[in-house]
């Protein structure tokens, strides 16, 4: 199969889909993989690396584009639209539930769609989306606590506090991948930690996992509530798979907050957990709503590409290599891999994205059929 790996345009976005080694395993299969000239630059891979593993450079994203299947790490922006047809397999977050003009224009199109993150095992774990919910997780913290500095817009809390002085109180809105890495992380500078979560079972192993160190309280509206209360960061890491997120947090509850409280909304790529979040970037990571610093950067691990390109491409590289050598009969074979088709000739097969949008469904079996 030929495969294209064109440079990720999203602003600041530095992650690229495959690493060197990536594209070995690729190419030593008996595949071609076309490289866009300077696609792995921001993640510190040359394009030497990639000549050595076998690769093709190509001197633009047309050339690269035009490939039977193109690897990505970010949904198609407006700008790439032009480059999606019908015999085009595409592999790639997508994040469509929140993202009405893509889902048009994958459907539109014809193209086929395979989605990282509705990519599902048996157990309900989503593999393609893990490496980066603990990255995100990991870095909530991080830009929280920066921006609750006060030349940054924040309260001026340090969230480990100091001897004789209350640490920060960092509350974190769902106990799953990120949610655990957020509280991994907060407990490590020293603040204490309340998570919520609507599923017992994972507040008990919560709870046994960091020998209660830290709060677990069930998601209810009180409890979120008497939480914002006193929360100087709020960590939303609430996800329904390829489903738009649940507001837990209204307008309204913003006032129970103190001024100059951090917000950081790690569900914006699927439309935020957060009534008040929308999507920003790095050039511009935060605004200001009822005196509530909200930071909604929709790419934070292209923050640090070089650790999220590998953990990435350690887990979609298995999957790359079974589209390749199997082609669409992979998605047949392997159910998993069927859960991550969203769009197949016009069809919407996911159905979290038509539920969002009112949109007519196909089932994916249906659909390959």
């Amino acid at each position: 199969m030929k495969i294209g790996l064109p440079k990720e345009i999203k602003v600041k976005e530095n992650r690229v889909a495959l690493t060197p080694g990536g594209v070995a395993s690729l190419t030593r299969r008996g595949h071609e993989v076309f490289v866009q000239i300077g696609a792995g630059v921001g993640s510190g891979l040359s394009d030497d690396e990639y000549i050595k593993a076998g690769a093709t450079l190509v001197g633009s994203a047309q050339e690269a584009w035009s490939q039977q299947m193109v690897v990505k790490v970010k949904e198609p922006v407006s700008s790439e639209y032009q480059y999606l047809r019908p015999d085009l397999l595409l592999f790639t977050y997508l994040h469509l539930a929140a993202d009405r003009p893509l889902t048009d224009a994958l459907l539109s199109s014809g193209t086929t769609g395979i989605a990282y993150e509705t990519v599902q095992l048996e157990d309900g774990s989503l593999p393609l989306l893990t490496p980066m919910s603990e990255v995100a997780g990991r870095l909530a913290v991080q830009a929280g606590a920066y921006h609750l500095q006060k030349p940054n817009g924040g309260r001026g809390v340090l969230l480990g506090g100091v001897p004789g002085v209350d640490a920060g109180e960092v509350v974190i809105l769902g106990g799953g991948i990120v949610g655990t890495n957020a509280a991994k992380v907060a407990m490590g500078l020293g603040a204490r930690v309340t998570v919520l979560d609507v599923n017992h079972r994972r507040l008990q192993y919560l709870d046994d996992v960091f020998g209660g160190r830290m709060q677990t309280l069930m998601s209810t509206e009180s409890n979120i509530i008497h939480s914002l209360e006193q929360a100087d960061l709020v960590v939303g890491a609430v996800l329904i798979p390829g489903a738009k997120a649940p507001h837990l947090v209204t307008r309204a509850m913003l006032s129970e907050m103190q001024e100059g409280s951090v917000i950081v909304d790690v569900a914006v790529d699927q439309g935020g957990c957060v009534e008040t979040i929308h999507a920003t970037t790095h050039d511009e990571p935060t605004y200001v709503v009822d005196g509530i610093v909200h930071y909604g950067v929709a790419n934070m691990p292209g923050a640090v590409p070089r650790t999220s390109t590998f953990a990435l491409t350690n887990q979609t590289i298995r999957y790359a290599l079974e589209l390749a050598n199997e082609g669409l009969y992979a998605l047949e074979r392997n159910p998993a891999l069927r859960k991550g088709l969203n769009t197949m000739g016009g069809k919407l097969t996911y159905a979290g994205v038509a539920d969002a949008f009112d949109l007519e469904f196909v089932d994916a079996k249906l659909a390959l059929v």
